[in-house]
């Protein structure tokens, strides 16, 4: 099976949920996540929360057929996805018309700001086909000034030359269609003791 593959995992592709490991230890996660990662497969589950590991290349897994693939579906019908989560999120939105939120978190450089353009990208591609263009353009606006309002608040760190010295929630505004319409970025300064004087 190709890693860009997006028929069902085999057993020589790892365990796709870390809570069906037969032992629970650091030792058999790992090893777990090695076997993922070397055959392609960058994102495990652990129950309903996804583990993704930053691939450090382009993987042919966010085209058009993977789209095609995740909509509609349940979250453990299709192999561990970042678009098995949002379409998660957007059903919960859908069905039940409650808020949803998905909390994106890891270290500086491991792909945090990449996953958020992911689902925007997922969002823009399910929603009304007729209403396209006005979605794609919300979504490029939320994607575009993220690299804006990072200038401001990053600096260089020994893992990362473009490190994130703040926290961010992206707010998505849709209409009643549910077709995104607009949304709202907020950024909190969560280490301001790391500013010690202005630069030059």
């Amino acid at each position: 099976m190709a890693a860009g593959s997006i028929e069902n995992e085999g057993p020589d592709m790892g365990v796709g949920d870390f809570v069906l490991l037969s032992e629970i230890t650091m030792d058999a996660f790992v090893r777990n996540l090695r076997i993922r990662f070397e055959k392609g497969r960058i994102y495990t589950y652990i129950g309903e929360v996804l583990v993704s590991v930053n691939p450090y290349r382009d993987l042919p897994i966010y085209g058009p057929d993977y789209i095609k693939s995740y909509k509609g579906r349940e979250m453990f019908e299709r192999p561990a996805h970042i678009f098995a989560l949002a379409e998660a999120a957007y059903r919960t939105l859908k069905q039940r018309s409650l808020n949803s939120c998905i909390v994106i978190s890891g270290e500086s450089g491991s792909g945090k700001t990449e996953a958020s353009k992911i689902i925007l990208r997922y969002i823009a591609a399910v929603t009304n086909a007729s209403n396209q263009a006005e979605i794609q353009r919300i979504s490029n606006i939320l994607i575009q000034t993220n690299v804006i309002l990072e200038a401001f608040g990053n600096s260089r760190t020994n893992r990362n030359d473009n490190s994130s010295r703040f926290g961010k929630y992206m707010d998505l505004h849709f209409d009643y269609k549910f077709d995104p319409i607009g949304g709202k970025i907020q950024h909190y300064l969560l280490e301001k003791s790391r500013v010690v004087k202005q630069q030059p």
